[in-house]
């Protein structure tokens, strides 16, 4: 049997055992444990009771040639004999995780947001000793479950508990995609090691396209809440930071708005993670003083296919082996008039969901649970927009472009939260949908069938129909008539980016922005990443 990854780690930190891995090893669809490990000790040429401590550290689907898909994978093993001159080997060591050793001040650290980057922070100050409060302005993850059920059931929105708002933050209601562009260091290692330790499958610590799905998500969340509360640190749900108190622009103070009114937290470190849809805080903080920009982002709609249909295009014969995954895509073009149009957060046997945050606002975002077992994948469509589509330079110029587009969504959705939909074919004519084919919407509580031209600029809405157009070139169902695309989406990332100096601190010290709120991170990897290094600016190591 293959090591456990715990065992792998303790293993690794122990200097006196030498550590291999293997790349690019193909292998049959059917290939287990034994046929890996002979097929390493035939590389190796050596024997093979030689090899022991095997692990998979990476695995992903060649599907390339659909006559003979197979699995690719990277194995850590240790071998008793020193091998050398072997193609595709190298020695490796696990990262040590960083160590979080910072002055007690005698003021309570506080995290305002518990996304990822919210969570992590929290952790890496308990872990320190630190005893931080961590403000969320929502719900606990199980009561927020229950508001965003009766939404998505009735159409009735808890502004303060939702999709975006509340423990987790957006990611909790998400496929919990752990692709990150940031090289897997040490901080990147522990992101996933606390996942997993907190009950994330461990396929999240090997594959190639790591995600947790939205069922385990809520049970990892609440299990780093209790990590935290272990250690000491403290949660204070349904608790909005309402304002900033300063002095020679040195933070003092914060106001808090929470269950029993408002009042006042003495703070000398404040980790602002309040997630891409904050726009009151957003709001607030400039009205403080705190310097932020304008940043690009995009917009857009989900698109719709049947999963089997994708499994077809992009297995082949083998679309139906239960040993691969459901499939994915990932798709970009760049257009003639200098836009680019993408695919963004791709949920495989997934849904769309309705992920309002305000009241008389509408937009949607994609879902998949654990198994991607469901009838329909999703995927954004997007098209980057920046100042000359927000029309002006201001900072939060692009979350007002925002809301204006979520306002058109739910008027053109009727105003009671039903979305805004229309079929691929329809759209790329430029004509009005009436009903569904052969694909039904996933979205709850209903859609609206409509003319989505009529909700975006008329160059975003030339762009996403060149766009299809030109992806159908590399995914042929993409263009599919039948396929779906509902609106609007708009929160791919935050719409601001709050500046900060090389120790991670705002103009007002005492202040550390982190993670995709902040405008620095693009996930829930990078966000987790963001929220440790922020953390660890304040380390006797930094």
């Amino acid at each position: 049997m293959f090591l456990h990854r715990k065992q792998l780690h303790d293993r690794a930190q122990n200097p006196l055992i030498c550590m291999y891995r293997l790349n690019n090893i193909k292998m049959p669809l059917k290939a287990g444990d034994k046929q890996i490990a002979k097929k390493i000790a035939e590389v190796c040429d050596v024997e093979q009771n030689l090899i022991t401590n095997v692990h998979i550290a990476k695995k992903s689907v060649d599907a390339r040639n659909k006559s003979h898909v197979h699995f690719v994978y990277s194995i850590d093993f240790n071998c008793s004999q020193q091998l050398c001159n072997i193609e595709n080997l190298e020695q490796v060591e696990l990262p040590k995780l960083p160590e979080f050793k910072i002055k007690n001040t005698g003021i309570r650290p506080i995290v305002v947001g518990s996304g990822p980057a919210g969570m992590f922070a929290g952790i890496a100050l308990s872990l320190a000793g630190l005893r931080p409060i961590i403000l969320e302005r929502g719900k606990d993850v199980d009561s927020r479950q229950k508001d965003v059920e009766t939404f998505w059931k009735l159409g009735q929105l808890n502004p303060e508990s939702n999709v975006q708002f509340g423990e987790g933050g957006a990611g909790t209601f998400s496929d919990g995609k752990l692709m990150s562009g940031i090289k897997k260091d040490r901080f990147t290692y522990m992101v996933m090691k606390e996942l997993y330790d907190a009950g994330a499958p461990a396929e999240i610590l090997f594959s190639a396209k790591p995600h947790i799905g939205t069922d385990n998500l809520r049970t990892v969340v609440r299990n780093i809440r209790r990590k935290i509360t272990d250690l000491g640190g403290e949660y204070r749900f349904n608790s909005k930071l309402k304002n900033l108190i300063v002095k020679n622009d040195v933070l003092q103070a914060i106001s808090v708005e929470g269950p029993q009114g408002e009042y006042d937290l003495p703070a000398d470190r404040l980790f602002l993670a309040v997630g891409h849809s904050a726009r009151d805080t957003f709001e607030m903080l400039l009205r403080c003083g705190v310097f932020m920009e304008q940043k690009a982002f995009s917009v857009g709609a989900r698109i719709e296919h049947l999963q089997k249909d994708l499994n077809v295009s992009q297995y082949g014969k083998e679309a139906d082996n239960p040993l691969l995954p459901a499939a994915d895509y990932k798709l970009a073009v760049h257009l003639p008039n200098g836009r680019s149009v993408y695919t963004f957060c791709m949920c495989p046997g997934g849904q769309v969901v309705a992920a309002a945050s305000e009241t008389g606002r509408l937009v949607t975002n994609g879902m998949s649970e654990f198994a991607r077992n469901k009838k329909n994948a999703n995927s954004a469509l997007l098209v980057g927009v920046d100042a000359n589509d927000f029309g002006s330079k201001e900072p939060l110029a692009g979350m007002y472009f925002q809301r204006k587009l979520e306002e058109r969504a739910f008027v053109l959705g009727g105003k009671n939260y039903h979305a805004p939909a229309q079929l691929v074919g329809d759209f790329l004519q430029n004509k009005e949908s009436s009903k569904a084919k052969n694909i039904t919407p996933s979205y709850q509580p209903k859609v609206n069938w409509c003319n989505l031209s009529s909700l975006y600029p008329e160059d975003i809405a030339d762009s996403l129909r060149c766009g299809i157009t030109q992806m159908a070139n590399k995914l042929k169902v993409f263009a599919d008539k039948s396929a779906v695309l509902t609106g609007v989406e708009t929160r791919s990332s935050s719409p601001v980016r709050i500046l900060r100096d090389s120790s991670m601190q705002s103009n007002i010290k005492g202040i550390f922005p982190c993670g995709e709120g902040a405008g620095y991170a693009g996930g829930i990897t990078s966000a987790a990443t963001d929220g440790l290094k922020a953390v660890y600016s304040l380390s006797e190591e930094a």
